[in-house]
């Protein structure tokens, strides 16, 4: 290849390991010889050589719902763009067997990080067992952790970014439809919805718990219409549980917006073409993948432990009057 390329053997190494360091003409031509070769890195006789695998481990539970699984496809393509290859574990449900499984498995393959997506602190404590002296990320809004760096959204403001809005359009009572409270994010989002309500002096209703899905956006629905007097603002947990109160809600023939306004949490692709449009609050998951990998790599450097923190954004639409 190096003779093909008429530049030596080191150069060529430079091209592979060090590409900043070679005129961009010299590295063109080095490529050219290797698509002309055939040529395909082994990165297994790489790790051996340089003791560095270029793998990141990504483990993620609640693989079925929209928040998780839009955070580690931002991590991956952030990974990739920082030289790094992925190996991802991903469950349905929690499950402490399993989750250390591929715990040990990523130790075992030799991964110079963990990306752990943590949404509720049984995840994070094992995370803090198994993943012990690997640089490890949580991915949760769960503060400031003496262990790992930690990337989140900042799900509290969401919370009082979609409650602060009902109260501006005038809405005096207003429900909480949550995910799963024994998630960071569904707390979280739960605590701005508290204070924005007790910031303005206005009654704070019970919570109803769901658990994300529409079926159970729909049964808690159900269950407003049939306790009598209706809220007049409705924050959902997410956009999923939202859709499925708009059709409990149309199904009693209630008015959204006239009647009741709806806020819905992540913006779902095609929340804009609900019935109304919703009005929702969106996650940078892009971002937050991106900011993870890049924790991640200022871990693998020896950094201390720090946390970013992304910010929210309310989109408004038409299911708020």
């Amino acid at each position: 290849m190096a003779g093909l390329a008429g530049v030596s053997h080191q150069t060529v190494s430079r091209v592979l390991n060090e590409p900043d360091t070679v005129r961009p003409a010299t590295a063109e031509r080095v490529h050219t010889a290797m698509r002309e070769l055939g040529f395909t890195r082994n990165l297994a006789a790489r790790s051996l050589v340089t003791q560095q695998t270029a793998l990141l481990g990504v483990v993620w539970t609640g693989a079925q719902y929209l928040g998780p699984t839009s955070a580690v496809g931002g991590i991956e393509v952030a990974a990739r763009a920082a030289g790094y290859s992925t190996l991802v574990g991903a469950l349905e449900q929690f499950e402490q067997g399993a989750l250390e499984d591929v715990l040990r498995n990523f130790r075992d393959r030799g991964v110079e990080g963990l990306v752990i997506v943590a949404p509720f602190e049984r995840v994070a404590d094992l995370a803090r067992t198994h993943a012990r002296g690997i640089p490890t990320v949580l991915v949760a809004d769960a503060g400031p952790d003496a262990e790992f760096h930690v990337a989140s959204v900042d799900q509290e403001l969401g919370g009082r970014l979609g409650t602060r809005h009902l109260v501006e359009r005038g809405c005096r009572r207003i429900v909480h439809l949550s995910g799963p409270l024994a998630w960071f994010d569904a707390r979280a989002r739960a605590r701005g919805w508290r204070s924005t309500l007790d910031g303005a002096g206005l009654e704070v209703l019970p919570i109803l718990e769901g658990d994300w899905s529409p079926d159970s956006g729909y049964a808690l629905g159900l269950e407003l219409v049939a306790g009598g007097e209706l809220p007049d603002g409705i924050l959902c947990g997410n956009d999923a549980m939202a859709v499925g109160l708009l059709a409990a809600l149309r199904g009693a023939g209630v008015d959204v917006p006239g009647q009741v306004s709806v806020v819905g949490f992540d913006d779902l692709a095609g929340a804009r073409y609900y019935s109304p449009p919703l009005t929702t609050v969106a996650q940078p998951f892009v971002e937050l993948g991106r900011s993870a990998v890049e924790l991640l790599v200022r871990a693998i450097e020896g950094a201390p432990p720090s946390v970013v923190r992304l910010t929210p954004e309310l989109r408004i639409r038409s299911s708020v009057r």
